[in-house]
């Protein structure tokens, strides 16, 4: 049984790189787990940095937004306060157009008193033409009858004279007066117009200073998503970075333990072979001694055991005739990796729907176990919003780390931390995250798995067709 649990170990650790023949290579690939490790930490400590910048420039992100916000919010205001004034201007400009109604009245009625004025003085000219054009005063003076008469005619005189002097003047002022008032009344509503003008200008360039600050709020959302999405993937590569360091220490502990169980093995056969040198020794004397007797206990030996062995037959064995089900499971290969799962391919790694695709989908009907594609340790076992059910393996193979992810699962077998053989179940395809039918999305990185995925590889190029 000790010497099965040694054997499984081994074969657990082959597939993290720390199995070699010789104690200097162990120590070597000790020596290379320590160095991921520490590459892991430091890498996580960039990714610490990267995530505080990354949260640095959303905090400024939200403060420019908050600023434009409030800028907008003014601008608002401004234009609320702009209305306001438009519509007393056109409150203004309504009623001067009444005013202007009620001149145009007034107009007319002064036009008709010219025009009767006008008509008093045609016949008064008429009585001129019919006169010669002057009226003998003197006539009219001496053809008087009496004294009152001449009184009452030389007034007479005056008051046609006067009257006429008033028409001729009254006929001015009207025509002033009117004049004054429609060049009064027309610059009060080209006022009005041209106050109305630049405030509709002024409305205008508020209206517009809105639309580019609301542009500006959109830009800052769709900035502020992006860095959101990018601290996001940050994040997750933390905690991915995170539990690869994890089950890198898992794998050191692993080593350091099968090392110690080797060593152990190893004081055992020592004492075991020493032992044998002692009995064989001790055998050599007793022959020498008993030299005859023993040549007769060797011939009685012979015959029973002959007899021993004539009667005893190898009974047949019931482990062959063991079998279990794999039309849904591929059979282990030979190679690095083996094949992740059952099914066709249903998608190869590069350009899908403008984005990158990296890696393969293999999809099959029914319950479909998955397999680890190596031996290695579960560095992350948990559901994600994208890749639905994952699990992430972390391999070290000839002292290459290598990561495959397994996405889009029903349910997981194996949980973080866990060591994992190549070949071994680990999960059912499924349906669950950002996926359209049952199943498998299979990635490859060589080193480890980061946002950008810029360390995977095809995985048609490592397992088998």
């Amino acid at each position: 049984m000790k010497k099965n649990i040694i054997a499984m170990n081994a074969s657990i650790m082959i597939g993290l790189g720390s199995i070699l023949a010789a104690p200097s290579a162990y120590a070597e690939s000790l020596s290379d787990l320590q160095q991921k490790k520490e590459s892991i930490q430091e890498k996580r400590s960039g990714v610490e940095s990267n995530i505080s910048d990354t949260e640095k420039k959303i905090d400024n992100l939200h403060d420019k937004q908050l600023t434009a916000e409030e800028q907008i919010a003014a601008i608002e205001a401004k234009i609320a306060e702009s209305t306001k004034k438009i519509d007393a201007k056109n409150a203004e400009i309504t009623q001067t157009k009444k005013e202007i109604e009620a001149l145009k009245e007034e107009i007319k009625i002064l036009k008709e008193r010219i025009a009767k004025r006008n008509e008093v003085l045609k016949e008064r000219a008429r009585s001129f033409q019919e006169t010669g054009g002057d009226v003998n005063y003197l006539e009219v003076l001496f053809g008087s009858s009496s004294f009152g008469d001449l009184i009452d005619r030389v007034g007479a005189v005056a008051t046609i004279a006067e009257a006429d002097r008033d028409i001729l003047k009254q006929h001015e002022l009207d025509k002033k007066d009117l004049e004054e008032k429609q060049t009064a009344v027309e610059k009060k509503l080209a006022s009005l117009e041209v106050a109305k003008a630049e405030l509709l200008e002024i409305q205008k360039q508020q209206k517009q200073q809105k639309q580019e600050k609301a542009a500006l709020v959109k830009k800052l959302k769709q900035q502020t998503k992006k860095h959101e999405d990018e601290k996001m993937g940050l994040e997750e590569e933390k905690a991915n970075l995170a539990a690869q360091e994890t089950a890198i220490k898992s794998a050191i502990n692993l080593e350091q333990n099968r090392l110690a169980e080797l060593e152990a093995a190893r004081k055992k056969a020592a004492a075991e072979a020493k032992k044998r040198a002692e009995q064989a020794a001790a055998q050599a004397a007793s022959q020498a001694a008993s030299q005859a007797a023993e040549s007769k206990k060797q011939s009685s030996s012979s015959g029973a055991s002959a007899k021993s062995s004539s009667s005893s037959s190898p009974a047949p064995s019931s482990s062959s005739q063991s079998s279990s089900n794999v039309s849904q499971v591929p059979a282990v290969s030979s190679g690095t990796f083996t094949r992740p799962s059952a099914g066709y391919v249903s998608s190869t790694m590069g350009e899908r729907w403008n984005k990158q695709h990296a890696g393969i989908d293999i999809a099959a009907s029914g319950t479909v176990p998955v397999v680890a594609a190596a031996d290695g340790v579960v560095s992350r076992s948990y559901f994600s919003s994208t890749y639905g059910n994952v699990i992430f393996v972390t391999h070290s193979i000839s002292g290459q780390q290598w990561t495959t992810v397994y996405a889009h699962l029903s349910s997981r077998q194996a949980s973080t931390g866990s060591v994992v053989a190549k070949g071994q179940q680990i999960g059912i395809m499924g349906n669950t995250g950002h996926s359209y039918g049952q199943h498998l999305h299979f990635e490859l990185h060589k080193g480890a798995w980061n946002y950008s995925k810029s360390n995977a590889v095809n995985p048609l190029n490592y397992i088998p067709n």
